[in-house]
């Protein structure tokens, strides 16, 4: 694969993110401008709960209905309160989050506790209600082993995951091409129906090329797409547009 028709497919599965302490209206509306691309949208926007309303406001009047918005909850920390987490995406989900990206406690999982994710995972699901997809945080960077991450993955597909995801993005090790590799094995061996999201740290196309090709020597070409694969980015869609700005590019369609 070419590095710009790398950097085509990336940009649709994309999901462009701001969770920033200091978003405002002003920062979310910029953002979902950002989504209208000559080269085509992003399959979602992901944003803190209280901007969902205004993200679907703005999306719709941009005429970018299809995109999705996505948002976080028991973040980034990953805490053991079901409640909590199980009340967060209830309200983000009745606000109208069409995706919902959960921290998964990774914390109480390397303590050994593997009871807690599994019923956590299981809560949000129900809390979504057949309304929002489910994306499972697992933290990837943070659980190191790859013992961990294939057990906090097998725990969040058991639990009804739509997708499990490596990373916050508020740690010091995102995602990286073996924890990726291990979670996509995890899928795999599980037979269900669950995608991969990898999240922070892909910032260039030649890395979203990486990905990319892992996933379809593993999962095959026809796997690749936005309803199993996503990128989880903020500074990655300047970088794809630079890519594909330097030289003429075929139709999107064509990919």
């Amino acid at each position: 694969m070419m590095i710009k028709q790398a950097a085509l497919r990336a940009i649709q599965l994309m999901d462009l993110t701001s969770l920033n302490n200091n978003d405002s209206p002003e920062t979310i509306s910029a953002l979902c401008e950002a989504a209208n691309t000559k080269y085509g949208t992003p399959a979602a926007i992901c944003v803190f709960p209280e901007m969902v309303v205004w993200s679907k406001l703005e999306l719709g009047r941009l005429g970018l209905g299809a995109v999705k918005v996505a948002t976080v909850t028991n973040f980034p920390e990953g805490s053991i309160n079901i409640q909590r987490a199980e009340a967060e995406t209830a309200r983000a989900v009745a606000a109208g989050a069409d995706e919902i990206d959960v921290v998964f406690p990774y914390r109480a999982l390397i303590e050994g506790d593997v009871r807690v994710g599994l019923q956590l995972v299981k809560a949000c699901k129900v809390a979504c209600a057949d309304k929002a997809l489910l994306k499972v945080i697992i933290e990837s960077g943070e659980l190191q082993t790859p013992e961990l991450i294939r057990q906090a993955s097998d725990i969040a597909i058991a639990g009804g995951a739509d997708f499990i995801k490596t990373s916050t993005g508020k740690v010091s090790v995102n995602a990286t091409l073996e924890a990726t590799r291990i979670m996509l094995e995890a899928i795999k061996a599980s037979g269900a129906k669950c995608g991969f999201k990898a999240a922070g740290g892909v910032r260039t196309a030649e890395d979203a090329l990486q990905y990319i090709e892992l996933a379809e020597s593993m999962m095959g070409a026809d796997w690749v797409h936005a309803e199993n694969f996503r990128f989880g980015a903020s500074s990655l869609l300047g970088n794809l547009l630079n890519t594909l700005n330097d030289a003429d590019v075929v139709e999107k369609d064509d990919y």
